[in-house]
């Protein structure tokens, strides 16, 4: 009970934050009653003779789908709307925040545009296309996500390490504006313009300056005076700065203000303390506010300084910039996750310590951007490309766009610490670095515009960070740069095996992820670079971002990259509470998971092994096996390197010893407990009992946020097979029949083998979305083939909250019913059948231990 209250406060208190929109639409947040409407255009889209919602993607596939097996080719999607009557007058737009590969656009039945590239936004212009309110409109769009040399990434899929999974996988939202409106930075082009663009100059705790750069279009027949007001509110919605200037715009044209905003002890973003503040824009014409939008930006400044290193707000930056990469496939959707499973990536990889990600290998979705700046996360925003160049000049004009189109759409985020606007791992020329590097100044002529390359790249002096492996304190004195490792701990034999130790399934046990997770904390043996030795690098080496958070699928190899710290689903593996272990125990974070840890990683199976590993923070462990060995250990450390490596009690565990604790009838003792200590006090306390018979299905939610009744929305609901007091049995392989009942659906049924879905490690995930209708959710959960031993079943309630943003739709996807297994198989159980079972499995409990009393006595035969 005191478990369920703590869940119920914890979202509670999540809804309020949601009070404010978590996520941005079309680059801003809303403000009520300014004129301008951003509606969710995401549901009721026609594909095949199919009615979906957005994100989308043209295929699922299975949670193993590496090797191009996924669809490529076109796929159309069409829209029929009518836009409300009191929009007339309005400027109608369609943001897409971004389609797979080539795509064009339809406006009844006429091509209004073509894009390029699948990773940054299009915008459609409805009203030029002669979309009025009140008439009937269809939009249709050709997603073609063919391999095409002529775009980056331009290298055949089935030759990349990862997937460009089809569609429009991105949100959609429809634009109401007046004619006389704040710009899209991406759709008015202009260097270092366009929107609403906010730097920043003189930044510390005492005061800060803000320069506020404000493109005004006037789209109208007529001339107009217009006053543009900058309000920067606080957290609390309490003003703190503004500014009001006045322009005049002709008709047809567009123009930019520029003001300045000076703001008294600000409240600094740092990862650690992630403070925001919102910048209110307000447009007025002629007296009159016509628009307005809100911008969520973070006051701060960071410095490469070379050999001293990286310096945020004035202060250099005492501890190692540990992070991970990132790709944005999920199981069986690939890449159309939903705004709700970005913001749980990113929160899941906060609580394990880490403070940057590397989005690898393309700008991640602007959802995953807000999360980053709320948690306090940075970011290396990565231009799309990966070991490909084409020296055609259209191919290096669509490079540079897109490099343009990333810096205007996330210039605001304080989360940005790097751009990184070179191809990945790609012998381009040297003109095109200093291209490159020009183009992201240019859109960045401010302080704190930092980009990286391979220090191996041509023209790779010319820029401000280099990546590389760490180096002597020479090469940073000498070459007046700071470095960044940009991919770590990856170890394979060759790259065409790719056989490694650090690519580990979870569902292979212990062994191997113990193994794995060693192999990232410290060079014991062979391999890659480890934490350890990013912890005994030089000041001016930074950090670096392992190779890879999660699992993920790949073009160019059958097995799917198992190196991840966790699943395809984000279930984790030892390996990351390994790098949660990482975290200061001192720490303690608003945002985040943070403060002092232990996990022991050993499940007690008869298989585990002997020596006992504890993951921890903390100064020293005493572990207390089987209620009679106790053993008090310290980390081994050296003067420099990992923080806190993994403690090792060798000799510890034994089966037999727990097989004749149960034989003695003395099965309670069972366990291994653990203990750390700070300055001589436990603050970090875990147990870790052996799994007894597989007796119950327990169900448990893993969302992160309270989902949201928008069809887009979706929630992972994990079966774990587990004895009658709730441990996992993880060498369990049961077969797990899902159904769903109210607002929501299952994602995927027997042909990507996501329902029935066989246990592995002792759980079965599945994918739940919600509808556009708040309510309940009901999930339940049995075997496939249930027996006389073995029949248990659960279900679990989630409640869908109302939807952000109102949704412009004709018509809707129907919920899709759970596949039928046999009415034998899924038929509710009545009560009668209930007791009837409960006295049958009475009986065969004293058969059972007659048969237990039989085999304790022709072993005992045996050993005379």
């Amino acid at each position: 009970m005191k478990n369920i209250l703590l869940f119920i406060t914890f979202w509670a208190c999540i809804g309020v934050l949601q009070a404010q929109e978590r996520f941005s639409a079309a680059g801003f947040y809303s403000v009520p009653n300014s004129g301008r409407e951003v509606l969710d255009f995401n549901p009721g889209w026609r594909f095949q003779r199919e009615l979906v919602n957005l994100p989308h993607t043209v295929q699922l596939v299975p949670s193993e789908a590496s090797g191009s097996r996924n669809y490529q080719g076109p796929a159309w999607y069409s829209k029929n709307f009518v836009v409300d009557t009191k929009y007339r007058g309005k400027r109608l737009s369609l943001y897409f925040e971004a389609v797979m590969g080539k795509s064009s656009f339809y406006v009844n039945g006429k091509k209004v545009k073509e894009h390029f590239g699948g990773f940054l936004p299009v915008s459609i212009d409805l009203t030029a296309a002669g979309v009025c309110p009140g008439e009937e409109v269809t939009v249709a769009v050709c997603a073609d996500n063919s391999d095409d040399p002529s775009f980056p990434p331009g290298r055949k899929q089935y030759t990349m390490d990862f997937c460009v999974f089809g569609g429009i996988y991105r949100d959609c939202y429809l634009v109401i504006t007046d004619d006389v409106h704040v710009s899209d930075a991406n759709e008015a082009g202009q260097v270092a313009g366009g929107g609403v663009f906010i730097s920043y100059e003189e930044v510390s705790e005492k005061s800060a300056r803000l320069n506020v750069k404000t493109h005004i279009a006037n789209d109208g027949k007529a001339a107009c005076k217009v006053e543009l007001e900058s309000i920067l509110l606080d957290a609390e919605d309490r003003r703190v700065a503004g500014a009001r200037k006045s322009l005049r715009l002709p008709a047809g044209s567009a123009g930019h203000v520029t003001q300045q905003l000076s703001v008294k002890n600000p409240s600094l973003w740092h990862p650690d303390t992630p403070s925001l503040y919102r910048l209110k824009t307000s447009v007025y014409r002629n007296g009159k506010l016509c628009d307005a939008v809100v911008s969520r930006i973070g006051i701060r400044s960071v410095e490469f300084r070379g050999a001293e290193g990286l310096y945020i707000n004035g202060k250099p930056f005492e501890d190692k910039l540990m992070g991970v990469n990132r790709h944005q496939d999920y199981a069986y959707i690939g890449n159309a996750v939903p705004n709700n499973l970005h913001w749980l990536d990113v929160k899941k990889m906060r609580d394990a310590g880490f403070r940057i990600i590397r989005s690898a290998h393309y700008p991640q979705d602007p959802a995953f951007m807000d999360a980053c700046d709320e948690l306090g996360m940075f970011v290396i925003v990565a231009t799309p490309g990966w070991q490909y160049w084409n020296p055609a000049p259209v191919f290096e004009e669509r490079v540079l766009s897109d490099i343009r189109n990333m810096v205007r759409r996330d210039r605001n985020h304080p989360s940005v610490l790097l751009w990184e606007p070179v191809l990945n791992e790609t012998a381009f020329p040297e003109s095109f670095a200093q291209n490159a590097y020009r183009a992201t100044h240019e859109e960045y002529p401010a302080p704190g515009c930092y980009a990286a390359i391979d220090d191996k790249s041509k023209g790779a002096m010319g820029y401000d960070v280099l990546y590389t492996a760490p180096k002597n304190e020479a090469f940073y004195r000498n070459s007046g740069k700071s470095c960044f490792t940009r991919e770590y701990g990856d170890c394979v034999d060759d790259w065409n095996s790719h056989n490694s130790y650090s690519r580990v399934a979870r569902e292979w046990g212990e062994d191997p992820q113990i193994r794995q997770a060693q192999h990232y904390a410290r060079k014991d043996y062979g391999g890659s670079l480890t934490v350890d030795q990013f912890y005994k690098s030089p000041r001016g080496h930074v950090g670096g971002a392992l190779w890879h958070s999660f699992d993920h699928q790949r073009g160019y190899h059958p097995d799917p990259f198992w190196g991840g710290l966790m699943d395809v689903f984000r279930q984790p593996k030892y390996s990351y509470y390994m790098m949660m272990s990482q975290r200061d125990p001192h720490l303690r974070l608003a945002q985040a998971d943070s403060g002092p840890m232990i996990y022991i990683a050993n499940a007690m199976t008869p298989f585990s092994p002997e020596d006992i590993v504890v993951y921890t923070n903390c100064d020293s462990v005493r572990i207390i096996v089987d209620g009679k060995d106790t053993l008090v250990q310290a980390p081994v450390l050296e003067e420099k390197g990992i923080r806190h490596p993994p403690i090792l009690f060798r000799g510890a565990y034994s089966f037999v010893d727990v097989r004749a604790l149960h034989r003695a009838g003395k099965p309670e003792q069972c366990g291994i407990i653990a203990e750390g200590f700070l300055d001589g006090k436990v603050v970090a306390r875990t147990e870790n009992k052996p799994s007894k018979r597989n007796e119950r299905l327990v169900l448990t939610v893993d969302s992160g946020l309270p989902p949201r009744a928008n069809g887009s929305d979706i929630v992972t609901v994990i079966a774990s097979i587990t004895d009658k007091d709730g441990f996992v049995k993880r060498l369990s392989q049961e077969t797990v029949i899902f159904e769903v009942e109210g607002e929501g659906e299952l994602v995927g049924g027997r042909d990507i083998e996501a329902n029935p879905r066989v246990s592995r490690w002792g759980t079965a995930p599945a994918l739940i979305r919600t509808t556009t209708k708040a309510g309940i959710v009901k999930v339940k959960a049995r075997l496939l083939h249930p027996g006389i031993q073995f029949h248990p079943q659960a279900s679990i309630e989630i409640n869908t909250l109302p939807a952000e943003r109102t949704a412009l739709y004709k018509e809707l996807p129907v919920p899709k019913k759970t596949e039928s297994f046999g009415e034998s198989e899924i038929g509710e159980v009545d009560l009668k059948e209930v007791e009837r079972l409960a006295k049958e499995e009475q009986e065969r409990m004293k058969e059972m231990k007659q048969v237990e009393q039989q085999q304790r006595h022709f072993e005992s035969t045996e050993k005379k």
